[in-house]
């Protein structure tokens, strides 16, 4: 298929693009800069120059695709209003292209508040309506356009993505022990993140292009729940740190803006999605890959 990515030279895009070529499908990026669009072409991808803002290119890159995977996100944690208007804005406009075609739209979401008090599951609709929602309620808004010939899929990715060159969550918090002199982690560090190693994502995402029914909600999960004071453990591990507690009153002003997500419980599984796409993650688990000095340290 010719694929239209977006967010095709960040971290989980990256092997997406990977995968997707890897399998013979042609892939078209979006690049905002000249370094994106330099290693797209040296991957054997083509490239559209363009960001998530360019409403215009968005719109010609999925018209001249056969299917369009919605990775890109401002990830402005400081103004969210305004990242979740530009995607509410990126998606409506890939949305009203596609609309009619029965044309694959895969589009990144996530688990945070799916569920409480268990794992979240693939049957969980997501309870973000509505543009002021969290993500600008994007995931909802894509599975609407399922009735108006629009072959919508979602793809949840828990809290970490993991890897060599993550630079997301876990290398924040690792960053935060460094810069506290101890791994701290929230209240008792009960609470638990799922997590996925970034190659086993990319080939879920591939699957799930393939093969996934219209309206389907993918769960990219490898570990249902990892304890945060088992990650802040490894992190002490790898550079040589004490670990302690962290009240949760003062997560926020510990841990900075991240402290929020690493105080809530990001438990999810995949058992749907598994046996749906004949997907087994076989990469290294979360603390396997901090030891190994994915993150640093050692």
């Amino acid at each position: 298929m010719r694929v239209f990515v977006t967010g095709a030279t960040g971290w989980i895009g990256s092997a997406v693009v990977d995968e997707l070529l890897a399998a013979g499908h042609e892939v078209t990026g979006l690049a905002r800069s000249d370094a994106s669009a330099a290693a797209l072409e040296a991957k054997g991808a083509l490239v559209r120059r363009g960001d998530l803002d360019d409403l215009d290119g968005i719109r010609l890159g999925a018209e001249a695709a056969e299917a369009v995977i919605h990775l890109a996100n401002k990830h402005d944690f400081t103004d969210p209003v305004a990242t979740a208007a530009a995607e509410r804005a990126a998606v409506q406009t890939i949305c009203d292209a596609l609309a009619g075609s029965g044309r694959p739209f895969l589009l990144a979401a996530g688990i945070a508040g799916l569920a409480q008090g268990r794992p979240a599951t693939e049957d969980d609709p997501s309870p973000a309506h509505g543009p002021d929602s969290p993500r600008g309620g994007t995931e909802n808004l894509a599975l609407d356009y399922v009735e108006r010939g629009v072959h919508s899929v979602s793809l949840r990715f828990p809290p970490t993505v993991h890897g060599t060159g993550d630079h997301g969550f876990i290398s924040i918090i690792a960053s935060t022990a460094q810069d506290k002199g101890f791994s701290g982690y929230p209240g008792d560090g009960t609470n638990r993140w799922a997590a996925v190693h970034v190659t086993d994502a990319a080939r879920m995402v591939r699957l799930g292009l393939e093969k996934a029914p219209a309206g389907s909600r993918l769960h990219a999960i490898a570990e249902e729940g990892v304890p945060t004071r088992a990650i802040a453990e490894a992190i002490g591990r790898a550079y040589g740190l004490p670990v302690a507690s962290v009240d949760p009153a003062e997560a926020q002003s510990h841990f900075g803006w991240i402290g929020a997500f690493f105080g809530m419980n990001g438990a999810a599984t995949s058992t749907a999605t598994q046996e749906l796409l004949g997907w087994t993650p076989t990469g290294p688990t979360l603390l396997e890959d901090i030891d190994a000095g994915a993150y640093g340290g050692r």
